[in-house]
This record gives C-alpha cells, sequence and structure tokens, in this order.
C-alpha cells in the first residue's frame, strides 16, 4: 500500500482546558488527525452509562475519563455500537437511493470522519512519563515513545487513538508477514503497513528491464516501511535507493532493512520523490485514491490531486537510464469510484513523455473484497492491482 508522507508540523502544541475539584486545569493535547481539543471537558468515572456517553460525545463534548481503564474500553465499545447503529434512532436519516459510485465514496468517508469525531470524545490523561493514572491501566511508556518521543509533560488523548497507539506497537514488536521477501516487515507509528501483499508480489516477480544489466542500481521513491526496496535488494540489485520525506518513514525503513541485513544494500536518504542521478529501474507505489486526507495518518491511501502519481510521472524520464524502466505500483479503484478515469491515468503517461511497455495484474485478496456490507463493496471487488512497466517514448 502507499506509503505515508510527512505529518503536519506544529509550533506550539494544543492545550485542553477544563475544570475538576473547583480547579481550572490544563493539559498537552495530543491528536494526531489534529483534531483541535473539545471546547469542553466533562469530568466522569464508573457510573457513567453509555447512553449518557454517546449524548455527550455527539454534542462534542469532551469525556475525561477517571476510572478503570477496562471500563473505559467497554465505554467506547458501547458508544461505537451506538453510533455503527443509526437506525434505531427517530431521528436517523433515510439513506438515499440510486447513488452513484463517487456519492457513495464521498457519503461513506463523511460518515466515517463523523464516526472517528464522536469517538474521539472519551479522554485519557497521560501523566508526564507516558503512564496511565487509573486502575487497570497498561503500561504503555515504549507504545508512547514510539509514537510521540521522549515523554515531556502530562496530556490528554482520545482513548480511541491510544488504542491505535498500542496496536502499532504491537505490530511493531511482531511484525507483518511478507512472503514475497520471505521475512516480516516491522511497522512504526504513522508509517503504513503492508498488509496487502499482492503489490509486493508484482514487484518481486515483474521482469527486470534489460537496461539493469548494465547498471545495477534502483530508486524505491516514497519507501514508507521498506518493503518495496527489500523486495528489490532481495532479487540480486546491487544497489538500492529508497527515498521519503517522512521523519517516520525514514527511521522505519532504516529498521526494517538492518533487521534484513540489508543495510549495506540499500541507502535510505531523504527526498521529495526522486534521490540525484538516474537509475536503471524505479519504482514507485504512489497513494491509490485522489482525494484529501483527514488525518496524517491517512497521507499513505489519499493524495489530493494525485500530487504523488503526478509528480513520479512527470520526472521519472529524467531519472532514468537509457533503456531503464519505471514500475508503477497502482490499484484501479479509484476508477472505479469515479475518483479518475483509466483515459486520465494514459494521458498523464503520455503528457509525461513515457510508453506503457506492459501491465501485470492480480486482484487483491484483503477481506474487504467478501465483504458485501462494506458501502464500498461493489468497488472493491472490481478492484484490480496493477504494476505498470513505464520506459521513455
Amino acid at each position: 500500500m502507499p506509503r505515508s508522507t510527512p505529518s503536519s508540523d506544529v509550533a506550539e502544541p494544543a492545550v485542553a482546558h477544563w475544570s475538576e475539584d473547583g480547579e481550572a486545569r490544563s493539559a498537552r493535547w495530543r491528536s494526531e488527525r489534529g483534531a483541535p481539543p473539545p471546547k469542553k471537558i466533562v469530568v466522569v468515572d464508573d457510573r457513567m452509562t453509555a447512553d449518557n456517553a454517546f449524548g455527550l460525545a455527539g454534542q462534542g463534548v469532551g469525556i475525561l475519563w477517571r476510572g478503570d481503564f477496562q471500563n473505559a474500553r467497554q465505554l467506547l465499545h458501547a458508544i461505537a455500537a451506538r453510533v455503527d447503529r443509526p437506525r434505531g434512532r427517530k431521528d436517523a436519516p433515510a439513506p438515499p437511493a440510486d447513488k452513484s459510485p463517487i456519492d457513495v465514496f464521498n457519503t461513506t468517508r463523511q460518515a466515517r470522519s463523523q464516526r472517528a469525531r464522536t469517538l474521539g470524545m472519551l479522554l485519557i490523561p497521560l501523566e508526564a512519563d507516558y503512564t496511565i493514572p487509573l486502575r487497570r491501566a497498561p503500561d504503555i511508556r515504549e507504545a508512547c515513545t514510539e509514537a510521540y518521543g521522549p515523554a515531556q509533560d502530562a496530556s490528554l488523548v482520545s482513548l480511541r487513538e491510544l488504542l491505535g497507539v498500542i496496536g502499532a506497537h504491537e505490530w511493531r514488536v511482531n511484525g507483518i508477514d511478507v512472503p514475497a521477501i520471505g521475512a516480516k516487515i516491522h511497522p512504526h507509528y504513522g508509517v503504513f503497513a503492508p498488509i496487502r501483499s499482492e503489490y509486493v508480489d508484482l514487484v518481486a516477480k515483474a521482469p527486470l528491464p534489460a537496461a539493469m544489466s548494465a547498471n545495477r542500481v534502483a530508486f524505491d521513491v516514497g519507501t514508507g516501511t521498506g518493503v518495496l526496496a527489500a523486495a528489490l535488494a532481495r532479487r540480486g540489485i546491487e544497489r538500492v535507493i529508497a527515498t521519503d520525506q517522512d521523519p517516520r518513514a525514514l527511521a522505519c525503513a532504516r529498521d526494517n532493512l538492518a533487521r534484513l541485513g540489508l543495510a549495506g544494500k540499500v541507502d535510505v536518504v531523504e527526498a521529495d520523490l526522486f534521490p540525484e542521478g538516474r537509475a536503471a529501474l524505479v519504482a514507485c507505489n504512489p497513494p491509490w485514491l485522489p482525494a484529501r486526507p483527514s488525518s496524517p495518518l491517512e497521507r499513505g491511501i489519499y493524495d489530493a490531486d494525485g500530487r504523488m502519481l503526478k509528480g513520479f510521472l512527470r520526472g521519472l524520464a529524467a531519472h532514468l537510464e537509457p533503456g531503464g524502466e519505471g514500475w508503477l505500483i497502482m490499484s484501479d479503484l479509484a476508477e472505479h469510484l469515479g475518483l479518475r478515469s483509466r483515459d486520465e491515468l494514459l494521458a498523464l503517461i503520455e503528457g509525461a513523455g513515457l510508453k506503457v511497455v506492459d501491465r501485470i495484474d492480480t486482484r487483491p485478496k484483503h477481506p474487504r473484497v467478501s465483504d458485501a456490507a462494506d458501502p464500498l463493496h461493489r468497488a472493491r471487488k472490481a478492484e484490480v492491482t496493477s504494476l505498470w512497466r513505464l520506459s521513455t517514448a
């Protein structure tokens, strides 16, 4: 899946304010998706009911939890159940009929964004050393340090985000099996994980360009976890230069390549798209959907106006050795959703002075393909992932 892109730099951390025990209090506000702190925060404990919590969250009121941590998790699940079953409410709107794929996509994204805002109202306090001052709370200091950096001061964070931090730490520790490289990749927090392995299979099996016999150098543009750079290095390519501009991705790729014993074959460099020079093979797996990301974590999937795709195609010819190839790894999901047409993609390729040598297709096998309850099921069922072999025209 596409690599991540840099998260927004914030000069001064946001601060959450509330009143507790008759005193005005404040703490650093943490939100990876860039949500502002709730304007109103109420302090609650285990006596809070799911219905009342749902009502407060739906109004944008922050719910600062002071009860048992495991009870907070149960409450979050209860709120989610109420969000996900709107038909039981008298004020629930009837679903529109005969919507186009792009309308379904936009409606689905809006619903998910609203869901994230509502669930994000259940807040957990963190001490200055990332301990949680609640009963039965887990020790998440290592996970938070990986996600947020060294501990500095007390803070508030949504339980939903905190569970994501914990889950990311577990992935980082356990790794994800990637059969195409015969090993595991360990994603870092904020770097898109290669849970869809079909695109790695394409890179591992596509025929190498003839120019590779004279120039054993390849570029991996937007490396993310480093998984494609690893796949190329595993194929015997003498030198791979992997680029990214997100500090989290750069650290993640270097960590993975060191784990795999490939640090001597792969150079990970900070760059916006291309490194300096030319290569016989330049691979890129850009975000597949031309839409605005709603959070930094979504930037591995969504790229407004297809900036990375267009930048890769426009700059490819200048970075290819004679007879070299650019490998564009893309899903056609955007086409099935009405976000971009095949003709538009071909026009971008032609306009960049490139031609299609070949296209190798495969079908994804992830669980959503067979999930008929997914509003985007029809598009996902038709989806094809392709490796476009491009050369200079």
